[in-house]
């Protein structure tokens, strides 16, 4: 692998490019095709006209919005002029921050229409974020609502294009009436049909990327600070994300997806967005997470499968069991990932739903690295985290890079044709991530169990060092899960004079909030060494999570760092 200029990129981003035996090899063997997920779209427009794209529930309306694939791809094609008729072109890059709904796959699938590159931002991020990601990727456009969850995107918008140079286009989405018609979406993108305009359909073919062109610059979810711009090519991201789900859940084009994660975040997007629609499914949105609503709708739309964070699991179980009637379940496959799957969870969507939940390992950089396969007994689901997929390759190394034996801890690293090219404007960030010899360093701790799989252990950044022990929060947090009074846990350190670091768990309550006394017994109970019992804890009403459901470890220690407190006991 080598660094080179992405010519569609703007900025100029040095990213990794392919040796060209390496590309011939992943071609050969079919890990790469030379197919975009574009392509895959505008087939099934062509062939499923009328057949339902995308069905979109809104809080607070009481009837779904329902596109049809040939619906869905005049809009495409109306907001891809929209966006030429701006100057939006190769290698811009487009920001799009929407509610889910059929609004952003329009866009998202528009803007690759023109060669631009779509940027996908989770509705939940604000001021701090926004500049950041905005000024970073040098972002040309930038569609959001006017307001959102009593939000004024609007105001913070315009502030921040008046502070961002390259920021030349703002559009509001669901503006009120009488808004200023140049930056209205419906007034510049949705009312003029520029579909039917002589010669728009020769000038996109010209602008129609190839697989080894980007196809997304996604922001790292920021569980260790500041993000980082992952980029992914549509062949990258098709072995890395399609190729793996598709096998793992023997996913058809008659399939339903669900999909409440935003797809402003890569889960989102890929599986909510891209993996669908290029297969020709239907999929169904919520704007916000809706646990009741969902369990409503599972039937109505015939759902199938999904793939979010544990939390929206847990949610349903919950539920569910305080539902007199069993749901006439479609949902066969919850696959989930960013998170700990506490123990039973599985048990209880077999019970409750006949879903089979399926964990998975990976990162925004590489795709998913590790599954289980629909229908895998308990089991084997309880003690690892998904066997790894055969067209990449993983392997365990200790701090000096050296392969572990199986059953050892250690740093996990990935190689092979679903890894990102790199991250966006930062090729010394880039440079750092990778051995000399192409291995992507995930930052995860894991370890390869009996039976050839991998278990989790955490991230290397969460270790505690506890008087030059090292100690893995992963374990602590499993047993606490099984606490009758712990809802959610994160085991973090915290400062010691004497010893470095102390663990505490930050725990959300269920019913009454246990003590420190209850929970070191807990863990005594579990059979663990004294020196993984927690000397502190916290209790809190919720955790800190990114977009994706991934605890963010990093606020946790900040909080407890600037408390000071290095004596054991309890804190609210």
């Amino acid at each position: 692998m080598e660094l080179r200029q992405h010519e569609n990129v703007g900025m100029g981003s040095a990213l990794r490019t392919t040796a060209p035996a390496d590309a011939k090899r992943f071609r050969a063997e079919g890990d790469w095709r030379d197919r975009t997920f574009l392509d895959d779209f505008l087939d099934n427009v062509a062939a499923l006209p009328d057949k339902a794209a995308v069905v979109s529930y809104r809080k607070g309306e009481p009837l779904p919005t329902t596109i049809t694939y040939g619906q869905l791809g005049a809009l495409v094609d109306r907001f891809a002029g929209g966006l030429l008729a701006a100057g939006i072109g190769s290698g811009d890059v487009v920001a799009i921050q929407v509610a889910n709904g059929w609004v952003g796959p329009a866009l998202a699938f528009a803007t690759m229409r023109v060669g631009a590159v779509p940027n996908p931002i989770p509705i939940i991020y604000r001021e701090h974020e926004l500049r950041f990601m905005l000024e970073h990727a040098g972002t040309k456009a930038y569609f959001v609502p006017q307001q959102f969850r009593g939000y004024d995107f609007a105001t913070m918008a315009r502030k921040l294009q008046s502070e961002i140079p390259t920021l030349e286009h703002l559009y509001f989405v669901d503006s009120e009436a009488g808004f200023d018609p140049e930056i209205d979406f419906v007034a510049q993108f949705v009312e003029p049909k520029r579909e039917l305009d002589p010669g728009l359909g020769e000038r996109l073919q010209s602008l129609r990327p190839t697989a080894d062109d980007i196809a997304m610059l996604v922001y790292t979810s920021g569980t260790t600070g500041t993000p980082k711009g992952a980029v992914h090519t549509h062949n990258t991201a098709w072995s890395g994300y399609r190729n793996a789900i598709t096998q793992a859940l023997d996913l058809t084009a008659s399939d339903v997806t669900f999909m409440a994660s935003t797809l402003g975040h890569l889960t989102g997007f890929i599986h909510g967005m891209l993996v669908p629609l290029s297969m020709g499914q239907k999929v169904v949105y919520q704007d916000l997470w809706d646990v009741e609503g969902m369990l409503d709708m599972m039937d109505v739309e015939g759902l199938t499968w999904t793939l979010s964070s544990t939390t929206f699991a847990l949610d349903m179980v919950e539920a569910q069991r305080k539902r007199a009637q069993t749901p006439a379940s479609k949902l066969r496959a919850f696959a989930c990932g960013g998170a700990s799957i506490p123990p039973g969870v599985a048990v209880a969507m077999d019970e409750l739903f006949s879903t089979s939940l399926v964990p998975l390992w990976g990162c925004s950089e590489t795709g998913i690295a590790s599954i289980h396969r629909i229908g895998a007994s308990v089991a084997t689901l309880d003690v690892s985290d998904g066997f790894p997929v055969t067209w990449q390759e993983t392997r365990v190394v200790d701090t000096d890079g050296v392969p572990v034996p199986d059953g050892t801890v250690g740093d996990l690293q990935v190689r092979g044709p679903g890894v990102f090219v790199g991250y966006f404007g930062r090729p010394d960030l880039t440079e750092a991530a990778f051995t000399a010899d192409g291995w992507y360093d995930t930052g995860d701790l894991g370890r390869v169990t009996g039976d050839g799989a991998i278990r989790i252990e955490g991230r290397s950044k969460d270790i505690i060092i506890r008087g030059g022990q090292n100690i893995s929060p992963e374990e602590i947090e499993k047993a606490l899960y099984t606490h009758p009074n712990v809802q959610d846990v994160a085991v973090v350190a915290y400062p010691d004079d004497r010893l470095g670091e102390r663990v505490c768990a930050v725990i959300v309550a269920e019913g009454e909030a246990p003590t420190l006394e209850d929970v070191v017994a807990h863990v005594e109970r579990a059979g663990m060494a004294k020196p993984f019992w927690p000397q502190k804890i916290v209790v809190v009403k919720d955790l800190p999570r990114t977009p994706s459901g991934k605890v963010q470890k990093f606020v946790l220690r900040e909080r407890l760092a600037k408390a000071a407190v290095a004596s054991p006991g309890r804190a609210g």
